[in-house]
């Protein structure tokens, strides 16, 4: 969408969100069979407290924003295009992430791209 319009992409990571509820893991899949035959995800979660489904936990947040990729406007991106510009942006992801890591307490952490 970003080559067509040709606009700028920018990278945002947040950390500790991952910290706000406590997920609950299905070891059996249950919950991945049944979200898959009512076609929803179902995914329940323990807040402040232990409650339920309740408010999130009280951890600090940080949002950081990186260098945006710029982008060309092609009509018609091809896939090198494509990849090209990819590769930018995860590339400043790394970047991103790796500057701001330690101000978060997690020297020890990579950032996976899968």
């Amino acid at each position: 969408i970003a080559l067509p319009s040709g606009v700028p992409i920018v990278p945002v990571y947040g950390f500790g969100h991952t910290s706000l509820w406590k997920v609950v893991v299905d070891p059996f899949g249950i919950l991945e069979r049944l979200s898959v035959k009512l076609d929803v995800s179902i995914c329940p979660f323990f807040g402040r407290y232990g409650w339920f489904l309740g408010p999130a936990q009280r951890v600090p947040l940080c949002v950081c924003l990186g260098e945006p990729v710029h982008c060309p406007k092609i009509a018609e991106p091809t896939q090198e295009d494509i990849e090209k510009h990819h590769g930018m942006l995860l590339k400043n992801y790394e970047e991103l992430f790796e500057q701001h890591k330690e101000a978060y307490g997690w020297g020890d952490k990579k950032l996976k791209f899968e």
